[in-house]
């Protein structure tokens, strides 16, 4: 850090200060010590102005760096997922070239299934098949409520459309039949 001398000052402005001082205001001493204090007061003045420009340009850098994180983030978030999926979309078109044999055809689709729920799985989505549990409004959809004497009253009898979550928040409820008292 650099001492700022006489020159750097507007022009006049200590001088007339100290002008006043020697003028039978002071003495010589205590003009001295008044330059000294303001040379420091001015050097303190610097040094916080270059730690404000410092703090600001900081604070820039970190607000362009998480920008950039951020757009990373939503661009590349369902990549190790989409890797997953390029697995089962190949065994879904080798099944088709097999399709002729029906066996062979059911054992591709079970294999295709496997990796699906695999691939699920490893990105947190969960599979909601509610059968026999009580009905809950908040992951089920009531397509429609039946009698039955076998079941018991406000729990699903059958499930129409399988829900899923992924990590907790629900992506899809599962639209089942309800059970109520004949």
């Amino acid at each position: 850090m650099t001492m700022p001398n006489e020159q750097d000052r507007a022009p006049g402005a200590a001088s007339a200060q100290t002008d006043n001082l020697t003028d039978g205001n002071g003495n010589p001493a205590e003009v001295e010590e008044l330059r000294a204090s303001l040379a420091a007061a001015e050097a303190r003045a610097l040094e916080s102005r270059d730690m404000y420009m410092r703090a600001l340009a900081e604070l820039d850098n970190v607000r362009k760096r998480a920008s950039r994180d951020v757009e990373q983030a939503h661009k590349y978030a369902v990549d190790r997922f989409a890797n997953d999926l390029v697995g089962v979309k190949d065994s879904l078109e080798l099944g088709l070239i097999a399709a002729g044999d029906v066996e062979t055809l059911k054992a591709g689709t079970d294999a295709t299934l496997k990796l699906l729920k695999k691939a699920f799985e490893k990105a947190g989505v969960i599979e909601l098949d509610p059968l026999g549990e009580p009905f809950n409004p908040e992951l089920h959809e009531a397509m429609a409520m039946q009698p039955s004497a076998e079941h018991v009253p406000d729990s699903v009898t059958q499930v129409v459309q399988k829900g899923y979550q992924l990590n907790g928040r629900l992506l899809r409820p599962a639209r089942v039949i309800v059970a109520r008292t004949p």
